[in-house]
């Protein structure tokens, strides 16, 4: 099993235990909404400190019913996880591009200089293929506009 997947089963396992330990554990059963959220909670103490607090704001828009923003709260984490993941994604696509693109550049490096030597031919400075230059007397010109 390689390092990788070691390290991904192992953050799965991770992830696991913090949803089901608490579950399981029973926290949260002395109240009467168990996990309702920072929210529920923060406004709770509120109540509780200062009864005739006064929000200063108040929501855009108020779902109707709990499930319903449920609903928007997975919408809004799963898009937030697409975002994320497309730009790991092109990273990582970026990454490997650029590999691959380094492996020609060597492998054809290889190709070019094995041809030379068969021919007895050497390369002429200022000839190389990153700078577009032409080999002397092909008709060409060079990348700086001269012959």
């Amino acid at each position: 099993m390689s390092r990788n997947t070691k390290i991904n089963l192992l953050l799965l396992a991770i992830v696991a235990a913090l949803a089901v330990l608490p579950l399981a554990l029973g926290l949260g059963d002395h109240k009467d909404e168990p996990f309702t959220g920072a929210d529920g909670e923060a406004e709770t103490a509120i109540t509780e400190l200062e009864p005739d607090y006064e929000p200063w704001f108040s929501p855009l828009y108020e779902p109707p019913s709990g499930e319903i923003e449920s609903a928007l709260f997975s919408l809004q984490a799963a898009l937030g996880a697409g975002v994320l993941a497309y730009y790991f994604g092109l990273r990582r696509g970026r990454r490997q591009g650029e590999q691959r693109a380094l492996e020609r550049e060597r492998e054809t490096g290889r190709e070019e200089t094995g041809t030379e030597r068969e021919t007895g031919r050497e390369r002429e400075p200022g000839t190389e293929r990153e700078t577009g230059s032409v080999p002397a007397g092909t008709g060409g010109t060079s990348a700086d506009g001269q012959d």
